[in-house]
């Protein structure tokens, strides 16, 4: 339960380092295995407080109690993991309804709109692009944005958003989102997941037009038409080339920092001790919880 937190600090650090699509996985991958374990250790925890219920012992065949340090600190324990397992069912419950409803909403309002290629054209003032998930991604940008940029602009646009959606980026986000809501300190992971998505998608831009300045100016450009139109109101799991902290990411487009080789191994060593560790440890909890049992029920010697 506390290693997430040492990857809550790192995430930054590996999205600066490493390069973006290999900080994504790297990302994606410790959030979910520490998300897993977490969930396991508190289910671990409820059910060894259950199983020091009388009635829901003699339905599981105890023959003798349960071997726990204390019985009252053990009950205490498993009404908190109860607590943070129902509490975090229900964001997660609310976040998937919330964003399931507003990217049906989006995909609908796609279908009834004529497309190009994979090009939607949304007659709006307000400037907006994004790559929208669905059974045929699409990329979704109103006549606001394309007012905005010029041609070659709007090239870097396409190829921006053509990366989200080849490289489905959404998987991660939605990934993201989950673990957020299994433990409070994957949500700092999850905004560094989007940056990452972002950082990747701006560099497969900017080796599509061969010019990262112009990707940089792209990316500017949308940035500051879509901040003076307002906050957009586009589903979570749609991911856009003026999101993000956009000074930061022209910053990576026009100085890219050297690969940091040796860091970056260093980090994903880290990473994956951290994630080792931490399925270690709920892995060797579920054991011995198992063995407890079987010992309560004779089937095990003490």
């Amino acid at each position: 339960m506390l290693l997430p937190f040492s990857l809550s600090l790192a995430a930054g650090r590996i999205v600066s380092w490493a390069r973006p699509a290999v900080a994504l996985w790297i990302l994606a991958v410790s959030t979910t295995v520490l998300a897993v374990a977490c969930v396991v250790s508190l289910a671990a925890l409820v059910l060894t407080g259950l199983y020091l219920v009388p009635a829901f012992a003699e339905l599981n065949h105890f023959v003798r109690h349960l071997c726990t340090p204390s019985a009252h600190l053990m009950g205490a324990m498993a009404v908190l993991a109860a607590c943070a397992l129902g509490i975090g069912g229900l964001c997660l419950g609310c976040s998937a309804v919330r964003h399931g409803r507003t990217l049906r909403a989006a995909q609908r309002k796609v279908a009834e709109l004529p497309v190009v290629g994979d090009l939607c054209v949304i007659d709006s003032p307000r400037p907006d692009a994004y790559a929208l998930p669905g059974r045929v991604n699409r990329i979704v940008v109103t006549a606001g944005m394309l007012r905005s940029l010029r041609a070659a602009e709007r090239e870097v646009l396409f190829a921006h958003e053509r990366a989200h959606n080849a490289e489905r980026h959404h998987y991660f986000l939605a990934v993201a989102e989950i673990a957020a809501n299994c433990h409070p300190a994957l949500r700092r992971v999850r905004d560094a997941i989007r940056l990452a998505a972002e950082l990747a998608a701006d560099e497969a831009a900017a080796r599509a037009v061969g010019d990262r300045k112009l990707a940089a100016v792209a990316v500017a450009r949308a940035a500051l038409a879509s901040h003076e139109a307002g906050p957009t109101t586009r589903p979570y799991l749609t991911l856009g080339a003026e999101t993000g902290p956009v000074a930061h990411r022209v910053t990576t487009l026009l100085e890219p920092s050297a690969p940091r080789t040796t860091a970056s191994r260093w980090l994903a060593v880290i990473a994956a001790l951290v994630v080792l560790l931490s399925a270690g440890a709920a892995v060797a909890g579920v054991l011995h919880l198992r063995h407890e049992v079987g010992e309560a029920q004779g089937v095990v010697p003490r």
